[in-house]
């Protein structure tokens, strides 16, 4: 339904809203899994081996169907614009990972070598450009993803900025988490 003009999308005046309030309310919670307390208990395990907030892995899990397997850590998450060298908090942070690939997506004017010596980086890529198209971006995307051997959607994406969350779209990845969320004191 499209509104129009002059309106403001306000609550509706017709008749019976509240009625389908409370059945849409009913059929969405009706919709929500009810999942045993040893299932919850073992994705609470599995946030903690990927060092993650359950809230954020069960979000994750909800929004694409999969369980993490993998993150691509940008360099700009991994604060190594100008550096080849990580961070000690940041390195912990990395060793702590279990169960999961830990691959950069590495740009200029880093080399995907260079980064790839990192002992907690498994793999490394070279980044899309700045200057490439959406199309060059989603195929060099997707080339990295099937390097991977996984679809994107198993994958969370650690970047910091907006060019890099338009790389979630582009390659199908699964989620986005600024780096400062995942590397943060809360995460």
């Amino acid at each position: 339904m499209t509104a129009g003009i002059g309106h403001n999308l306000g609550p509706s005046m017709d008749g019976g809203v509240s009625w389908r309030t409370h059945a849409w309310t009913r059929a969405r919670a009706d919709l929500l899994p009810n999942l045993p307390i040893e299932v919850v208990r073992s994705r609470v395990r599995r946030a903690a081996e990927l060092g993650l907030p359950y809230k954020t892995y069960a979000s994750f899990r909800a929004q694409t169907g999969n369980d993490l397997i993998g993150f691509l850590f940008s360099t700009n998450a991994l604060d190594m614009l100008r550096k080849t060298q990580l961070e000690a908090s940041k390195a912990a942070k990395l060793d702590a990972i279990r169960g999961a690939t830990r691959s950069a997506i590495v740009q200029t004017p880093l080399n995907p070598e260079t980064v790839h010596t990192l002992r907690q980086i498994d793999r490394a890529h070279t980044a899309p450009r700045f200057t490439d198209s959406w199309s060059a971006i989603r195929t060099k995307l997707q080339a990295i993803l099937q390097t991977e051997g996984k679809h994107g959607d198993s994958f969370m994406l650690v970047g910091e900025t907006s060019f890099e969350r338009d790389w979630v779209a582009a390659g199908r990845i699964g989620g986005f988490l600024t780096g400062a969320a995942f590397f943060g004191p809360t995460a």
